[in-house]
């Protein structure tokens, strides 16, 4: 009872702990900097350091699947030694120095910026989001609602950034861009610190073990190790970024890795814990597909919207703000829904909600690709398409991505929460390792066609898109490249629609396994 009391004597705002207001500022100018990064990487690369797109598309996906990498270290130095301020502050500073170096035209900046990113993001975005956990008691009916509200934080960043930094960019200059968002990212440590510095946070987040975290080892303690590994580690990964045709390795360490360590859980569980855990297997193998589709979003689509999309109001990189718009205005209706169904006892388990939502995904790339019917003189689509096919797939997204986190946490054996936890972020890993695959299909050299041109995929994208290699051909290189995008659109939104729905019929199957978690 204690420890109930003590909740309460932190500090509030409006019903909930008053620290949640400072994580929701220091994560909403987080997200402003990533996102408003991540909007002007792949049009810098191709259009200001003349990278080819089969380049570009690699070092992009490189570095977004490497970001998802690091927060499981993140994750387990922050519980075993650091502790959430420490991991949250040292994140930060890597992730600033990391903004600033992009402003500096040189290889060895370029790549150790994106290093210093994808380290300090695995410090950063781990704990912020368990910080919040934090700061509510088990059980408190709080949670949820908090989670909520520090979402929607996300999201404003993530909707606000591109098209702040794209104006910059576009007005004074790509570097001036960058420099906005690290201006984002300084903002979001000063408002953690300002917290730290008005005591919001009462005794949480402290260093787990001082003992521990003290203990030296040639004349330097553990927390000294950890920042000189830290930025030690920054040249590994620039180094992964920049050759980035060896990742394919990566993959393979890890994969190998995850179906060793799994396997082990699977000897040392009960029969029941078993199944469960196999689910949480199912789900994040279906969460990586969506994601490799999804993720075109930050490459291929935001070319697709740059050269053949009559955009209006917007450039290319304000188009990666439409589906963080959409969350904001879908979110609370969608909590809302569910909340709806549960007490009428019509909502769908979370079997069904994987399909529908791998279906809604392949819906809305289905929408991109019809707008090929729109095409003008100059090979241009009507931007509708691609506002609508966003709505669309970010329908499918609030079925999948918020579902799915709740449900690991219960799927997975107690003993092993945060190790399972890892697996399912393993899956944006996966992901972004795959959308750059995808996204290389999409690229166009001396007329050559992409493997969904003809046969089976040829006739699904003449279907849909009504256009063929030899109307392409006859044309313009620029209706060339829209074919290009538009068949790979096609074709893999279809993948995603057969898949939802085969996941949908399987679901009495998945849902037995689940042994009545809903």
């Amino acid at each position: 009872m204690g420890n109930v009391i003590s909740e309460t004597e932190q500090p509030q705002l409006f019903g909930h702990p008053k620290g949640l207001l400072y994580l929701f500022f220091a994560e909403l100018w987080e997200r402003f900097s990533f996102y408003g990064m991540r909007a002007l990487l792949v049009l810098y690369m191709t259009k200001h350091l003349l990278y080819d797109d089969d380049m570009a598309f690699g070092v992009y996906a490189a570095y977004m699947s490497l970001v998802y990498v690091t927060p499981m270290i993140g994750g387990i130095l922050a519980d075993k030694i650091l502790g959430y301020r420490k991991a949250i502050i040292l994140g930060g500073i890597l992730m600033i120095f990391g903004h600033f170096f992009l402003s500096i035209e040189m290889p060895i900046f370029f790549y150790g910026s994106l290093g210093l990113i994808i380290v300090g993001n695995g410090f950063f975005k781990p704990n912020i989001s368990s910080f919040v956990g934090e700061l509510y008691a088990q059980g408190d009916a709080r949670r949820d609602s908090g989670f909520t509200i520090f979402y929607l934080g996300i999201n404003l960043g993530a909707a606000i950034a591109p098209l702040l930094c794209a104006w910059f960019a576009i007005t004074y200059g790509w570097h001036y861009g960058f420099v906005l968002a690290g201006i984002g990212m300084v903002t979001g440590l000063l408002v953690f610190k300002s917290g730290l510095k008005n005591n919001v946070f009462g005794n949480k987040g402290h260093v787990p073990n001082q003992q521990l975290y003290e203990r030296k080892k040639f004349g330097l303690n553990r927390g000294k190790w950890i920042v000189l590994a830290s930025i030690a580690s920054v040249g590994i990964f620039a180094t992964l970024v920049r050759f980035n045709e060896f990742e394919g390795y990566l993959v393979w360490i890890v994969s190998a890795f995850l179906v060793f360590y799994i396997g082990y859980i699977l000897t040392k569980v009960t029969s029941k814990e078993r199944k469960r855990l196999l689910v949480a297997v199912y789900f994040t193998i279906l969460y990586t597909l969506f994601a490799a589709i999804f993720e075109q979003a930050g490459s291929s689509l935001t070319l697709f919207a740059d050269r053949n999309v009559n955009l209006v109001g917007m450039d290319a990189a304000g188009t990666n703000s439409i589906n963080a718009g959409f969350i904001i205005l879908f979110a609370i209706p969608f909590s809302m829904l569910w909340t709806f169904l549960s007490r009428r006892k019509i909502n769908p388990n979370s079997a069904v909600k994987f399909g529908l939502g791998l279906l809604f995904l392949g819906l809305g790339f289905i929408v991109f690709a019809l707008s090929a019917h729109s095409v003008d003189d100059f090979a241009k689509t009507s931007m509708i398409y691609l506002v609508i096919g966003y709505m669309v797939l970010t329908v499918g997204e609030l079925f999948l991505s918020p579902i799915g986190l709740s449900k690991m946490t219960e799927l997975s054996p107690l003993k092993y929460v945060a190790f399972i936890m890892g697996v399912w972020f393993s899956a944006n890993f996966y992901g972004h390792f795959f959308a750059g695959k995808i996204a290389k299909l999409t690229t166009v050299s001396d007329g050559s066609t992409n493997i969904f041109s003809e046969g089976f995929f040829g006739n699904i994208t003449e279907y849909i898109t009504g256009l063929t290699p030899q109307i392409a051909s006859q044309n313009s290189d620029s209706f060339q490249q829209l074919f290009s995008y538009v068949s790979v659109y096609a074709s893999f939104g279809v993948i995603s629609v057969i898949v939802g729905i085969f996941a949908i019929l399987i679901s009495p199957i998945i849902k037995k396994m689940m042994g009545g978690i809903h």
